[in-house]
C-alpha cells in the first residue's frame, strides 16, 4: 500500500462503526441492554419477588455484564463474528457479577441461577449482534478504484455476507458520488492513486465515513489477506511496537490446557478407532515427517486414514479431499478429523500447537515456495492442530488451494491472540459435530466399516 494510507491499526480494529450510523447503534446498544436486563430479571424472579431493591440489584448487574460485552467487542478482530464477543464477554461478566452477588441489594442468585443468565445473556446478546449485523447495522461499501469490485463483491457474500453492501466502483466525482450514496466506509483499491483520493477524502470527510486500504478492508471484515497485495512491508506489523503480544507462555498453556483436557474426553473413543483401524493391513498409528516451526523437522502422528504402501518411497503425493487411496474406516475417521485426534501428543510434547497453520511436508516445501509468494513465512510460527484457514477452506490438494489458504493462514500470523484460538476452536468443534451427525457419521457407519475392510 501506499506510505500515505495506513493498512492498520495494530493497536485495535481497524474500522469502527461508521458516526452516520448514530441511530442504528443506539437501537442496538438498547436492544442489548434489554435483553441483558431481561436474562438476569427472569432468573432473579424465579428465586423471589423481584421488589425495587431487586430491580436495581439487577440493573447494576446488567451495567456491569454490558461494560464486560463492549469490552469484549473491543477487543476481539471483527472477522470473528458477533459469537466470539458475546461468549466472551457472557463469561466474563459472569465472573465479574458472581463477585458482585453477595452485595447487590435484591440479587443474591445462587450458582445455577447464575449460569442460567449468563447463557441467557450469551444467547440473546449473540442472537441480536446477528440480527443487527445484517439489518441495521449493514455498511454501505464504496470502492475508489473498479479492479478489485467482483473479487471484493464475491467475497463480501463468501465471508459475511449480507453485513457489507458493496456499490458499483467511483472513478470520478468522487465528492458527488459521497454525497449521494453516502457510503459508511470507503476502500481505497487504486494504489497509484492512494495519496490523491485520500487528499480529497479528508477535505469532504467531516466524519460521515471511514476509509481503509484493500488489505486493511479484507482483514477487518473477511477474515483474509488479499496476497496480490501483500509486499515485504506487511510483515513490519508483525514486529510493530503497537503490536499486542500473544506470549508464549499464554499460549503454551492454553495448548496444554485443552490438549489434556480434549486427550480425557476423547479416551473411551481412541481404542474403538485403534480396532478399527486394525482391521487392515498396516500400523494403527501413522508416523510422518512435517515442517514445523523456523522449519525445524518433526514426526506428526495420526490414525491411518490409507492403505498400506499408499505411496511409494520417494514419491509424495498430494492428499485429496476424497483420495480413493482411503480405506473405508479411513474416509470417515478424516471426514470427521478424529484421524488427528493422536496429534494431541504432538501439542503436549511442544511440537505443535492447537490452533496454527497446517503442516506441511517437507517434499512440498520447494514447490510451494517457488508457487505461492511469501509461503515460508508462516514457518514464523508452530503449526497446529486446526487453524484459521482450516475452518475456511479445509484440504489443499494443489499449490493453489495452498494459496487461498495461505491468505487466511497470513490472516492469523497478524491477528493470533486467545480469543482467535477460542473462536478457532469453536468453530472446528462445530464443523466436527457437523460431520458426526447421525445421517452422516456414527458408531454404526464405523463398525460397518471396519467390518467390510476386514473381509
Amino acid at each position: 500500500m501506499s506510505a500515505a494510507l495506513p493498512t492498520h491499526s495494530i493497536a485495535q480494529p481497524p474500522l469502527g462503526p461508521a458516526p452516520a450510523r448514530l441511530g442504528s447503534r443506539v437501537v442496538a446498544a438498547v436492544g442489548r441492554f434489554v435483553l441483558v436486563w431481561l436474562s438476569l430479571a427472569v432468573i432473579a424472579a424465579a428465586h423471589h419477588p423481584l421488589e425495587l431493591s431487586g430491580v436495581a440489584g439487577v440493573l447494576l448487574a446488567a451495567g456491569a455484564w454490558l461494560a464486560a460485552l463492549r469490552a469484549a467487542a473491543a477487543s476481539t478482530p471483527y472477522a470473528l463474528g458477533p459469537w466470539t464477543p458475546a461468549l466472551i464477554g457472557a463469561t466474563t461478566g459472569l465472573v465479574l457479577v458472581a463477585a458482585l452477588n453477595p452485595y447487590l441489594p435484591g440479587l443474591q442468585l445462587t450458582l445455577p441461577g447464575l449460569a442460567g443468565a449468563a447463557l441467557g445473556v450469551l444467547l440473546s446478546v449473540g442472537v441480536w449482534d446477528c440480527v443487527i449485523e445484517r439489518t441495521l447495522g449493514r455498511r454501505r461499501v464504496l470502492v475508489v478504484g473498479s479492479d478489485a469490485v467482483p473479487e471484493l463483491t464475491a467475497a463480501a457474500w463468501r465471508g459475511r455476507g449480507m453485513a457489507f453492501e458493496v456499490l458499483d466502483p467511483v472513478v470520478d466525482a468522487l465528492d458527488e458520488v459521497v454525497a449521494v450514496r453516502r457510503p459508511d466506509l470507503i476502500v481505497l483499491a487504486d494504489d497509484p492513486n492512494c495519496s490523491a483520493t485520500l487528499d480529497r477524502l479528508l477535505d469532504i470527510a467531516g466524519g460521515r465515513f471511514r476509509v481503509a486500504g484493500l488489505t486493511s478492508f479484507y482483514e477487518y471484515a473477511l477474515g483474509c489477506v488479499p496476497l496480490p497485495q501483500v509486499t515485504p512491508m506487511w510483515f513490519m506489523s508483525l514486529l510493530h511496537v503497537r503490536q499486542r503480544p500473544y506470549s508464549r507462555w499464554v499460549k503454551r498453556a492454553f495448548d496444554l490446557i485443552v490438549a489434556s483436557a480434549a486427550l480425557v474426553l476423547v479416551a473411551p473413543l481412541l481404542p474403538l478407532i485403534a480396532l478399527a483401524v486394525g482391521r487392515t493391513s498396516g500400523p494403527i498409528i501413522y508416523r510422518q515427517t512435517r515442517v514445523g516451526e523456523a522449519g525445524r523437522r518433526f514426526t506428526i502422528y495420526k490414525f491411518r486414514t490409507m492403505v498400506d504402501g499408499a505411496e511409494l518411497p520417494g514419491e509424495a503425493c498430494w492428499a485429496q479431499e476424497a483420495d480413493p487411496r482411503m480405506t473405508p474406516v479411513g474416509a470417515l475417521l478424516r471426514r470427521s478429523h478424529l484421524d488427528e485426534l493422536p496429534q494431541l501428543l504432538n501439542v503436549l510434547k511442544g511440537d505443535m500447537s492447537v490452533v496454527g497453520p497446517r503442516p506441511e511436508r517437507p517434499e512440498f516445501i520447494s514447490v510451494l515456495e517457488a508457487s505461492v509468494p511469501f509461503w515460508s513465512r508462516r514457518l514464523l510460527i508452530k503449526p497446529g492442530m486446526t487453524g484459521w484457514a482450516q475452518v475456511h477452506c479445509g484440504y489443499a490438494s494443489d499449490c493453489a488451494g495452498a494459496n487461498e489458504k495461505l491468505a487466511y493462514d497470513f490472516w492469523y500470523l497478524r491477528h493470533r491472540a486467545l480469543a482467535v484460538d477460542l473462536a478457532v476452536c469453536m468453530r472446528t468443534l462445530g464443523l466436527v459435530m457437523e460431520s458426526i451427525e447421525p445421517n452422516r457419521f456414527s458408531l454404526r457407519r464405523l463398525w460397518s466399516a471396519r467390518q467390510l475392510a476386514g473381509r
